[in-house]
């Protein structure tokens, strides 16, 4: 077994490369573990298209019938389907998948049943510790493991956010990257009066195409020339296990998170008024402006799924989202979607009268840099430098260190996992965005 589990055991989930970090012997001990930890007579188990995810899901189906839990294995399935297995069955899920990373890494996400988020602090360290221990539970009772479909249950959860009758005739191409969303995408939009084209449907874990990563430009490349091309409506760009969706406009310009942030929390406020809307400290300004201005509550939170999960549950939040690409709905047991996303957007662009390139603007009254990565030797160091530089500014330590200065603002946050720091600056205009950003990395690389 690889001796280091803290390389693989992260804030959110376990991700290594395979076999040398993550083999089929720590899956079948953490599945072990891991109905040890909850306790559950029944646990569910995905997996995606990579070529390690078969016998890693096998391993971890030992591990936990050994400890006495029955299995409801999905098979194949997006990382947001696992999380509806786990809400609608109200059972844990364990879900194998590195989402967009390269074909050698392999991880897996772990929830309890209604798919509440397990984390480092949540559930995840006892489960490492339990591994690292070796002690495998044999209960005298083995566990059984059963096969069961619920692409078409998803499929039809998916759509119940909609008003299907409101749906009209658009061009949509969907990028699915040879991941996940090649198996959910046209289940999903299967009976609905859109003109659906998926380019690499192809379930394969290799990648041959490009990267299941859309949040990164070049990988967005192959799906605005087909827009363009097509003459589509809009474009959805999905990662690897299906759970986060980019959209790309009419005119093949990209989407960002922020922008269909907005859109989706006015079309929930306009049907749901006075709700609380959960963002985290990235988005755009326009968000919380939006909720306000709606008569909804925003909320602003850290940057990351399990805190995002957490404040929705404490307020009671109807929605939230992330510059990243991650929307989650109450709901959807407070999971993340990327399919119930991208329908809803289309939703509202079936409702307007204008393209996604006309019916965007409003949402976007700012100018973002995008976030820039600098390496340093000292992350909170030189936080603390360029918090003493803006020592007039209004600023708070949330997640790093966020300055707001008026008319523009900026977020500085450490990497988890590499010397770097990351920069997110929003101002009026490009103009000002590109003077901001080089004052603040001036400082950044004085400190």
């Amino acid at each position: 077994m690889p001796s280091d589990l803290d390389a693989i055991f992260k804030a959110y989930d376990v991700r290594g490369v395979y076999p040398d970090q993550l083999d089929e012997q720590v899956a079948r001990r953490v599945g072990n573990a891991f109905v040890r930890f909850t306790g559950a007579a029944r646990v569910i188990v995905g997996r995606d298209m990579r070529p390690s995810s078969e016998p890693l899901s096998a391993a971890f189906v030992e591990g936990a019938t050994m400890a006495g839990a029955d299995v409801t294995d999905l098979g194949l399935a997006s990382t947001d389907m696992c999380y509806f297995a786990a809400g609608r069955l109200d059972a844990p899920a364990a879900m194998f998948t590195a989402s967009h990373n390269p074909a050698r890494y392999n991880g897996i996400k772990l929830c309890r049943a209604g798919a509440a988020p397990i984390g480092q602090d949540t559930g995840l360290g006892q489960i490492k510790a339990a591994v690292e221990g070796g002690l495998l539970e044999r209960a005298e009772e083995v566990g059984r493991a059963e096969q069961v479909d619920m692409l078409d249950d998803f499929a039809q959860h998916v759509r119940s956010f909609v008003d299907v009758d409101a749906l009209r005739p658009l061009v949509v191409v969907a990028d699915t990257a040879n991941g996940m969303g090649g198996l959910v995408v046209p289940a999903v939009f299967d009976g609905l009066p859109f003109d659906l084209t998926v380019l690499y449907p192809e379930l394969d874990g290799t990648f041959p195409n490009h990267p299941a990563d859309p949040i990164q430009p070049e990988n967005l490349k192959d799906l605005q020339r087909a827009v363009l091309d097509r003459g589509a409506d809009v474009g959805l760009a999905f990662d690897g296990d299906a759970d986060r969706v980019f959209l790309v406009d009419d005119r093949g310009q990209p989407v960002s998170g922020s922008t269909t942030t907005a859109i989706v929390a006015k079309a929930i406020l306009e049907r749901h008024p006075g709700e609380t809307i959960v963002h985290n400290l990235i988005v755009s300004k326009a968000v919380p402006e939006l909720v306000e201005k709606m008569g909804g509550t925003p909320v602003r939170t850290r940057v990351g799924h399990s805190f995002i999960k957490q404040v929705m549950a404490e307020t009671g939040a109807i929605f939230g989202g992330e510059h990243s690409a991650h929307y989650y709905f109450r709901d959807n047991w407070r999971a993340d979607s990327g399919s119930i996303a991208a329908l809803m957007v289309l939703e509202q662009l079936s409702r307007a009268d204008r393209p996604l390139s006309e019916l965007r603007k409003p949402f976007e009254p700012y100018a973002q840099s995008g976030e820039i990565n600098t390496e340093v030797p000292d992350p909170n160091g030189v936080i603390d430098e360029v918090a003493s530089a803006y020592a007039g500014a209004r600023q708070d330590r949330l997640d790093g260190l966020t300055v707001d200065l008026g008319d523009w603002w900026f977020n500085l946050r450490p990497s988890n996992t590499e010397p770097l720091l990351r920069l997110n600056l929003e101002a009026p205009d490009q103009r000002a965005v590109e003077q901001h950003t080089a004052e603040v990395l001036a400082h950044i690389r004085r400190a």
